[in-house]
């Protein structure tokens, strides 16, 4: 029985397994893509080992997969830790294991995809935000206790607007409600809604601002977590409500606000009061009044009585006898001091006239004394004089004018007074 073998061409140089995989290797580690390539996909198969963290990245739709290591070095330094069932986008290059025949991704970075990779960047940006202060308690504003005029922003079409609008009738008739309409889903919300606080702020007329929506999926309050509408919330000048989705939703315009709400409707009453309620208060604190007045009455009335009755126990004859006498010796008392004081001024005043009488000069000129002046000055000493010069006599009873006719020596003047 014979065989039938094929004719085949068969090449002069074959290459080897070696030679394959190397060429295989070239190709993959040197192309630029691949040497810094992001790759996303499902976390399976995850262990670790002495060297490294290895796993498998799938993607389960297209029934595809790579193998994937972190080396020890580089775990730290990863953003989020690959674990089983978690979407990731992860940063690497291509590596070729000649000897099995098998390429891997070489990991340097780990990131979260989808649902984590919005957790991330909202975890990063509130941390951010909340560095700077904007959540800090101390930039609350209180909110007007009667504002005349609510605004809103919020879609025309969202059923939000229409709640909030029965919600102010329903709790402050006569409201006065200044509407700014705004997208509040989709890539051109965070600038539409900007734009309607503007607005808001710009028509001045406003007390307090509602910027709100209603509930929907994470997705559509994507725009409500933008740094731009935080960044519009908190330096806004009017006091602000955020009536954001459900009770459950929780975003960082709902911090940056003075006061977050969560619900349309609960936005609206917190931004006025229940008209029953201010009702109901106003009569509360008028019963109070009356009562405080009826008991103030109540006191007056009582110490009144009591006066009366101390005045009633009281002698009026006897205290005004009494008052009279006191009054009579003070006026006694009050007489002989001032009698006493006379008496002594007296006696005083007669004292200085004695000795007021002594010093009179008049009364030396009586007792034969003269005064002698020349032009009005008086003479002390013949020095002063010569023969000829008139002179004044002054003397107890009238005045003369004698001429010197002659001035005699001091001994002489002597023994003529002798």
């Amino acid at each position: 029985m014979t065989s039938y073998l094929p004719s085949l061409l068969v090449p002069d140089a074959a290459l080897s397994v070696a030679g394959l995989t190397a060429y295989i290797q070239a190709l993959l580690e040197q192309d630029n893509h691949l040497r810094q390539v992001w790759v996303t996909g499902e976390v399976s198969s995850a262990n670790r080992y002495r060297s490294g963290l290895f796993f498998t990245l799938q993607d389960p739709d297209a029934n595809a997969s790579i193998s994937c290591v972190v080396w020890n070095s580089q775990i730290d330094r990863l953003t989020v830790q690959p674990v089983s069932g978690e979407q990731l986008i992860l940063l690497g290059r291509i590596h070729v294991h000649p000897q099995r025949g098998q390429y891997q991704l070489i990991i340097w970075q780990a990131l979260p995809a989808g649902e984590g990779l919005r957790a991330l960047r909202y975890r990063q940006l509130r941390n951010r935000l909340e560095a700077e202060g904007l959540f800090d308690s101390e930039r609350k504003r209180p909110l007007p206790p009667h504002p005349k005029t609510v605004a809103v922003v919020t879609s025309p079409q969202a059923a939000a607007w229409g709640d909030i609008q029965r919600t102010l009738r329903r709790r402050y008739p006569g409201l006065h409600v200044v509407f700014s309409p705004a997208l509040v889903q989709g890539d051109q919300a965070p600038t539409s809604i900007v734009h309607a606080i503007q607005r808001v702020e710009r028509d001045a007329r406003a007390d307090v601002l509602i910027v709100s929506r209603g509930g929907g999926a994470i997705e559509d309050m994507a725009c409500f977590n933008d740094e731009r509408v935080v960044r519009a919330i908190a330096e806004c000048s009017i006091p602000v409500i955020a009536g954001i989705g459900h009770q459950r939703d929780e975003t960082l315009a709902d911090l940056a606000a003075d006061v977050c709400a969560h619900t349309p409707t609960a936005a609206a009453e917190q931004a006025v009061p229940l008209l029953a309620d201010l009702y109901a208060s106003h009569q509360e604190l008028a019963l109070m009044l009356r009562d405080a007045m009826h008991y103030r009455l109540e006191a007056a009335h009582d110490r009144l009585q009591r006066l009366r009755d101390r005045l009633q126990q009281l002698h009026l004859d006897r205290v005004l006898h009494q008052e009279r006498q006191v009054l009579a010796w003070m006026r006694q008392r009050l007489i002989q001091s001032v009698t006493l004081q006379t008496q002594q001024a007296t006696q005083y005043h007669q004292l200085l006239q004695q000795k007021l009488a002594t010093l009179d000069p008049q009364a030396v000129l009586k007792r034969g004394y003269a005064v002698v002046r020349q032009d009005g000055a008086i003479v002390r000493s013949t020095d002063d004089l010569a023969p000829g010069q008139e002179l004044q006599i002054q003397l107890g009873h009238g005045q003369l004018s004698v001429r010197v006719m002659e001035l005699l020596p001091a001994q002489e003047r002597s023994s003529q007074s002798d």
